[in-house]
């Protein structure tokens, strides 16, 4: 049965726009950022669960608060805002959990993790622990996390709310947001800045493979990496030849 029992995020990602990103190393993008004056955009401590693999898609949020046993029984069973979240993610969304840095315990195992990958998701981040980490990282969908641990959410957390502005390895996150992540680790890129900064990280990319193409030649770094004048021209010309 198909279940929406939460709102989506207005920004939509379109398919152009996604590609492009999909093509920009992590590294890049957030390089691109920081000269737009923004340097608190990385998603600190997490790594990915198995073999790494980039992802891009748009937040869609998650909060767990610190466990006290009266909130667990009233909002820690039954449909609680973890199921929810899981059953309403959509296409290319990914799911960003707030577990407050508390790697004593899971925000996530196998089961949800196929319903995330059954639903379309492009990924999960948590800034907490994964169990069953064999079988989650078997279903095929890119997690970065602080880990593997054992126990259940009620150890450390209870799942509060969704889809609201939360704090996820030192960043904040809002729904909608994009989040790009490959084995260098997990950053988030407001929307109204994504095309220009995928736009300018792919142009810087393909200016460093030409300079380090000058390295293995034997050329030396000073004035190359950097570029000045005089290597800035040659570069031109040969971006003109292509």
């Amino acid at each position: 049965m198909s279940v929406d029992p939460a709102p989506r995020p207005s920004y939509t990602l379109d398919d152009g726009l996604r590609a492009k990103l999909l093509r920009a190393p992590v590294a890049a993008l957030s390089a691109q950022l920081r000269k737009r004056g923004l340097d608190n955009v990385s998603i600190e401590g997490v790594r990915p669960l198995g073999e790494a693999a980039a992802f891009v898609g748009t937040a869609r949020t998650l909060r767990f608060v610190p466990n006290r046993e009266d909130l667990f029984k009233s909002h820690g069973g039954g449909y609680n805002a973890q199921k929810r979240t899981f059953d309403a993610v959509g296409e290319g969304e990914v799911i960003v959990i707030e577990a407050r840095g508390e790697a004593g315990s899971a925000t996530l195992g196998d089961i949800l993790a196929l319903r995330a990958h059954a639903r379309g998701a492009a990924a999960i981040v948590t800034d907490g622990g994964v169990r069953d980490a064999a079988a989650v990282a078997a279903v095929g969908i890119p997690v970065h996390s602080l880990g593997p641990h054992p126990a259940v959410l009620g150890r450390r957390h209870v799942p509060w709310d969704s889809d609201l502005a939360i704090a996820c390895g030192g960043a904040t996150v809002l729904p909608g947001d994009i989040v790009v992540g490959d084995s260098d680790g997990v950053i988030v890129i407001p929307p109204a800045l994504a095309e220009s900064v995928a736009d300018d990280a792919l142009e810087a990319e393909e200016a460093d493979a030409w300079i380090a193409e000058q390295v293995r030649a034997g050329h030396a770094i000073d004035g190359l990496f950097p570029m000045n004048a005089e290597w800035r021209a040659t570069y031109d010309a040969w971006r003109a030849e292509q």
